[in-house]
């Protein structure tokens, strides 16, 4: 039998999932939103790609929450983008009633499934999604690093004039403009940046703006399409995040998961390195970081802190 994705949002990224949980025949797919249509559309069109892409998957549209019933995954994209002129506390405030509203659906119809979260303020959305779900903690993350890590490679494979395959690298941190790319675990197959800087192939400044463009990611892309924000790259994101755990894979990622004491740090969603396997988050990596980074890694934490108090005073019932 196989097993059911569900995704709850049909916008940009809840339709390339579907494309892409197709294309790579990872389950059955159900679409979820509120607008009547939507998903049904998306459904349809995808499916009636089948026969060409040749692959053998049911895909659905609803507008009920009811359809999240037997989820084994859960992929999370409902919420609003951040609008000219939009303060951030009028996003969290939109986006926690709707992650609110869908968790407490999944802690109806499948308690049991792995949600990823995408929604963003994404660092308080996941607290929310999980808090509001009620499922166990590891069995709830958020999808950040994998792609502002990618993105990272992506900016140094085209400075370096290498094979993105090459390029290792990660960040930590809060899914925003205190994200930390780790300069330290930076190689390009095998060679620490810091060689690659001394052999003059690129320099310190260079490699700077790329930690810079890297954080403003995302808002690049925003100025770019002027009417809406990235998602192949976020889909793709969530999608190898989903296929770990459903093939077992033990991937070790760099996701938004909750720490209880790694990093000296508890009760709070950031962006770790964790191993994803059958059994949700399996393990949290806990790497050493150099004083520069721990000093960042620390002051992106006190941004996550600082945005979930933020969010708790919005909805005094997130602090109970």
């Amino acid at each position: 039998m196989r097993k059911k994705i569900t995704l709850i949002g049909a916008g940009q990224i809840g339709g390339t999932l579907a494309h892409l949980i197709a294309l790579k025949e990872l389950g059955d797919v159900m679409l979820i939103d509120v607008v009547k249509g939507v998903p049904q559309g998306k459904a349809l069109d995808i499916s009636q790609s089948s026969s060409v892409e040749l692959f053998d998957v049911k895909i659905e549209g609803s507008n009920n929450y009811n359809a999240l019933k037997g989820s084994d995954v859960v992929i999370i994209t409902a919420g609003i983008p951040r609008l000219p002129g939009m303060s951030r506390d009028d996003l969290l405030a939109t986006n926690s009633k709707i992650i609110s509203t869908v968790g407490k659906a999944i802690h109806k119809h499948c308690p049991k499934a792995f949600l990823i979260c995408i929604t963003n303020p994404l660092d308080a959305m996941v607290s929310i999604l999980q808090s509001s779900s009620k499922v166990k903690n590891n069995m709830c993350v958020g999808m950040a690093g994998i792609l502002d890590s990618s993105r990272m490679k992506y900016f140094l494979s085209k400075e370096l004039k290498v094979s993105i395959k090459n390029i290792e690298t990660f960040v930590l941190g809060g899914h925003g403009d205190t994200m930390v790319p780790m300069q330290s675990y930076t190689s390009v197959s095998g060679v620490p940046i810091s060689e690659i800087i001394r052999k003059k192939m690129i320099t310190k400044k260079k490699l700077e703006n790329i930690i810079k463009r890297t954080k403003n990611g995302g808002g690049e892309i925003n100025k770019l399409l002027k009417k809406g924000s990235a998602f192949y790259a976020p889909a793709s994101s969530a999608i190898q995040m989903a296929e770990s755990f459903l093939k077992n894979k033990k991937m070790m990622l760099p996701c938004a998961a909750y720490l209880n004491g790694e990093y000296g740090i508890n009760d709070i969603y950031a962006g770790v390195p964790i191993i994803i396997g059958k059994k949700g988050v399996e393990k949290i990596e806990v790497v050493d970081l150099d004083n520069k980074e721990k000093s960042e890694f620390m002051h992106s934490i006190d941004a996550v802190k600082k945005l979930w108090e933020t969010a708790s005073k919005i909805d005094p019932d997130l602090a109970k």
